[in-house]
């Protein structure tokens, strides 16, 4: 994995964003998952300056910055301009996902909406691990679709196998249930990176 220098990224605390940015990131904020309890936000992000540099940037030998933050016209406005911030977090779900790459031995697709959300997405009705950067719905594996219990058992059991901690999304129709996709998330991991502004 690229350290920190090597992405070419600024890190920045999110209390110091304007008032606008502030108020859709909720840096540092307390919010409820699913289960009620209370979950706090993210506080240091990096700072992606454009398109180009996501597309440019790689997390991880088969990861770029930008599969991780398609989103769309769900997410708040401000935030699907750039600059855009993602919370550091997202080089542990890279350095994951290249795990699970090694393992099943070809590519792996996020789904539009799938990576990184912010708690203005409209997705985002609790506290999601995605608000953290730290879950992704993966909807295709190689030339599988993830759209029937056996293929999201399939992959579900190899993530669970690879990955020490990781929680999948069991198959089925309910709240709190995938259909069409693999979600996997490594929980509400935060990360301050060494000499962050603030910390």
């Amino acid at each position: 994995m690229p350290d920190v220098a090597s992405l070419g990224l600024r890190v920045v605390d999110g209390r110091q964003l304007s008032e606008e940015y502030r108020a859709a990131l909720k840096p540092g904020e307390t919010i409820c998952d699913a289960m009620g309890r209370a979950r706090e936000l993210p506080r240091y992000f990096y700072e992606i300056p454009s398109w180009d540099a996501a597309m440019k940037i790689q997390l991880s030998e088969n990861f770029d910055l930008w599969e991780f933050i398609q989103v769309d016209v769900r997410e708040n406005e401000l935030l699907r301009r750039f600059p855009r911030y993602v919370p550091c977090s997202i080089t542990l779900l890279g350095v994951c996902l290249q795990r699970l790459r090694d393992r099943v031995g070809t590519l792996i697709h996020i789904s539009a909406n799938g990576g990184y959300r912010s708690p203005g997405h409209r997705l985002s009705r609790h506290a999601s691990p995605h608000c953290w950067a730290t879950a992704v719905n993966i909807y295709r594996i190689g030339d599988a679709y993830l759209d029937s219990q056996r293929e999201i058992e399939k992959y579900s059991l190899m993530a669970q196998e690879t990955l020490p901690g990781v929680w999948t999304r069991p198959y089925g129709y309910e709240a709190g249930f995938a259909e069409d996709h693999l979600h996997l998330d490594i929980g509400y991991v935060t990360t301050v990176p060494r000499d962050a502004p603030g910390s």
